[in-house]
């Protein structure tokens, strides 16, 4: 039951993600990479950091810990960041099937980027991930919007709905 609510997260985490990707493609180079007021930067930045975020948890609940994120200048434009997350959205999703329900109760050892240890259950990982997808995915909604290309509504009712 939960790893099945777990994948359906997941499927709404892409979907929401092709939306905001979507509405990105309507936009000039510079519009793309341009910086913004918002945490992470512009557009660019903060979709580099969304996929950073999952790539660097990814290999945490795999068994490594990365040192650094990844490099908002290696994906210079949308097709780039495009090709490099469909990678990502292949493995997380291969690494989910090989789940059972409990694994999904065991804790997880990992270091921060600084090497710091930590320990947390690896359910609550996979969650977050998703969780903290959403919050910048919001972001790059009002960023769009305040372009012309809002994404519009990318609530987890619509995805379901429309699923």
């Amino acid at each position: 039951m939960i790893l099945d609510h777990l994948q359906q997260l997941y499927d709404y985490n892409y979907w929401a993600r092709d939306l905001i990707l979507n509405k990105c493609e309507a936009l000039t180079a510079e519009q793309f990479l341009a910086g913004n007021r918002f945490p992470m930067g512009g557009l660019r930045d903060t979709l580099v950091h969304t996929l950073a975020a999952e790539w660097i948890w990814r290999k945490r609940v795999m068994g490594e810990s990365p040192t650094t994120l990844l490099n908002n200048e290696d994906y210079p434009d949308l097709v780039t960041l495009r090709n490099a997350w469909a990678k990502e959205e292949q493995a997380i999703q291969a690494y989910l099937k090989t789940l059972s329900e409990d694994t999904l109760a065991a804790p997880l050892k990992y270091s921060t980027t600084k090497g710091d240890p930590k320990e947390e259950g690896l359910l609550g990982i996979l969650t977050h991930i998703v969780f903290h997808g959403m919050q910048h995915r919001s972001e790059c909604a009002q960023m769009l919007t305040e372009l012309g290309h809002s994404p519009g509504n990318i609530d987890l009712i619509v995805f379901l709905r429309e699923a």
